[in-house]
């Protein structure tokens, strides 16, 4: 029996629904996370110019852009379990193919592998569009008060993945898992430090989808049938709506800003602090853990006191704050902090702007998701989720390419770039406030 508009979807177990998505996608986002340590090396693999990372980085979002308000609108007439389902079947195969991609280069040419390299991103892409289908999933099975706290949960699955993956895909890609694989495994499946992790990222996404088949519930809710409508129509409908307008703008510029800064923030730890490939891992894991206790605890409980909207206000402020001080790290720490035993003020500055940048990232986005949920209606979830993450993935399309030559230009811009691009979000926020 469909529940009536305006209440929460009916399932067996409300807790239980919202355990198993939430740990589908945290499943699905490590499997994403294990092959970050290796993207790069393996573009580069190839002997192209590292403008092809950007590029391939690109192309993931821009399906994403094109596929996620049509995965939206389909979990709102088909149900959300169908899109999860068939979303997690494209991302095992995506996988799967990224693997073999230095096979194909091997026997067909550069261009041959390049292409298979963005084919399997692509399709990546366009079925990670399961992300609005998962947040519409948990607006159906919770109550609007604590909706905030629930898709804080989410995002925080988000940075655990992004925790865990790599450590993963660093150890798959390790010469001694190289070996001991190509030991044990057929002659005829490669067995590289760029495959392997490619293959477990599959892995986990198969997992995944064991788990969604078996343990997702359709939420029992009143289906949207509407009459078919356009990627540019979706954009207009949600442009044209008061409640959705201020929304789609503010994750399409905080994706821009976000994404560009970073892929620009390895360059800038290399080139200021000197710091290698472990030494940035290890930052970015701070930033990854600070993500899932600002997400996971912090943003559930101040939700139940403070409105979204003042939270993604605050949210707004702290995230132009990092961005403006991040560049100017070293400076800044030397001027006001003292050294401390081990850490230097350039360093313990670094870890500050880190904290602030993960702290008002966390209100933000989390924030943001809730005002998305609480201002569509129930049988438009899907669409409206779909929608503005089709922004996002369109922010990050235009993010880093334009944060890179801004990068090349003078190291500090792409932050500082962001910190204003953000402004506009926090103007946008303000006046919804009022």
């Amino acid at each position: 029996m469909a529940v009536p508009e305006g209440s929460t979807a009916e399932v067996r177990t409300p807790k239980r629904a919202l355990a198993v998505v939430i740990g589908i996608v945290f499943v699905d986002l490590l499997g994403f996370g294990v092959v970050i340590p290796i993207l790069p090396y393996y573009v580069r693999s190839f002997a192209v110019s590292d403008a092809v990372i950007g590029l391939l980085a690109a192309s993931y979002s821009l399906l994403q852009f094109v596929a996620a308000p049509t995965l939206g609108r389909l979990s709102d007439e088909r149900g959300r379990r169908p899109v999860i389902l068939l979303s997690l079947v494209g991302s095992v195969m995506a996988w799967t193919v990224f693997g073999i991609a230095g096979e194909v280069a091997a026997v067909a040419g550069t261009v041959a592998g390049l292409a298979t390299l963005f084919a399997s991103r692509m399709l990546a892409g366009a079925m990670g569009g399961n992300i609005a289908a998962a947040n519409a999933y948990v607006a159906d099975v919770t109550t609007e008060e604590r909706r905030a706290g629930a898709l804080g949960l989410l995002g925080a699955s988000f940075s655990l993945g992004f925790i865990f993956g790599p450590a993963l895909g660093g150890l798959a890609a390790s010469d001694a898992v190289v070996a001991a694989a190509d030991a044990v495994l057929p002659g005829f499946v490669p067995t590289t430090q760029y495959s392997l992790p490619s293959f477990l990222a599959a892995g986990l996404s198969l997992l995944a989808l064991v788990l969604a088949g078996r343990f997702l519930e359709e939420p029992d809710r009143r289906r949207d049938v509407r009459e078919r409508t356009s990627l540019l129509d979706s954009f207009r409908e949600a442009l044209a709506d008061p409640s959705l307008r201020g929304l789609v703008i503010a994750f399409f510029l905080v994706s821009v800003a976000f994404s560009g800064v970073q892929v620009m923030f390895i360059p800038f730890a290399a080139d200021i602090y000197g710091y290698d490939a472990t030494q940035v891992a290890l930052f970015l894991s701070y930033i990854g853990l600070l993500g899932a206790l600002n997400q996971g605890i912090l943003v559930g409980r101040l939700s139940r006191v403070v409105p979204p909207a003042r939270l993604a206000v605050v949210g707004a402020a702290l995230l132009a704050a990092a961005l403006a001080m991040l560049p100017f790290s070293p400076e800044l720490g030397r001027l006001l902090l003292p050294w401390v035993d081990g850490v230097s003020p350039e360093l313990a500055w670094l870890l500050v702007a880190g904290a602030v940048l993960s702290l008002g990232n966390g209100l933000l986005g989390v924030s943001l998701s809730t005002l998305v949920s609480t201002g569509a209606s129930d049988d438009r979830q899907g669409s409206a989720f779909g929608v503005t993450q089709g922004a996002g993935s369109l922010g990050r399309t235009v993010g880093p390419p334009l944060m890179g030559v801004l990068y090349v230009a003078t190291y500090w811009s792409p932050f500082v770039v962001g910190a204003v691009v953000v402004l506009p979000v926090l103007g946008l926020l303000a006046d919804r406030l009022r």
